[in-house]
């Protein structure tokens, strides 16, 4: 009987702790020592196409469901749990090294925008990337990066090293 538990698990859970910790730490350095919230315009210039940008998020990517209320935030919360309930039990059983690292980084930023949301109401974003005017993204953090970048991985590994038939179908799709 084969096991069901991905040989990676552990790999996963490390990683994932690591996405988390990485994205509170830096939220607390942008909150508490830096309180980019109570800076001039809340923004402070890192260089010509970075600044940190205070953000109250009370909704999802793109801004939708923004409204700022208790029925929105603890929908949100109770959703984004699912969800990363469902990414921890696909991590569990996932048999794929790097299949594992992606869904580790997207539930680690998942579990540190769900601890925004419980703590303030709202995500904490600042990380503002810009070329003069043009912003190819919103305002983010490093939960949403993570987030962003272990869906790219999965895409990018579905497209690009995508399950090889075996063998015997392989043939009978040749006769």
């Amino acid at each position: 009987m084969t096991s069901k538990r991905s040989p990676y698990l552990r790999l996963g859970l490390l990683v994932a702790a690591a996405a988390f910790l990485l994205d509170q730490v830096v939220k607390w350095v942008v909150i508490v020592p830096l309180s980019l919230a109570t800076q001039p315009g809340g923004m402070i210039e890192i260089t010509s196409f970075f600044n940190l940008t205070w953000a109250e998020n009370c909704g999802i990517s793109l801004s939708m469901f923004s409204n700022c209320n208790n029925t929105t935030r603890w929908t949100l919360v109770a959703v984004t749990g699912l969800v990363a309930s469902a990414v921890a039990l696909w991590m569990a059983r996932e048999k794929q090294r790097g299949d594992v690292i992606a869904l580790a980084l997207i539930l680690g930023g998942a579990l540190g925008n769900i601890v925004d949301r419980v703590r303030y109401g709202y995500v904490a974003d600042f990380a503002d990337l810009h070329f003069g005017d043009f912003r190819p993204f919103m305002i983010f953090n490093v939960a949403d990066a993570c987030i962003t970048i272990g869906v790219l991985l999965l895409v990018a590994r579905a497209l690009l090293l995508g399950e090889k038939a075996p063998p015997a179908v392989e043939q009978a799709a040749k006769d």
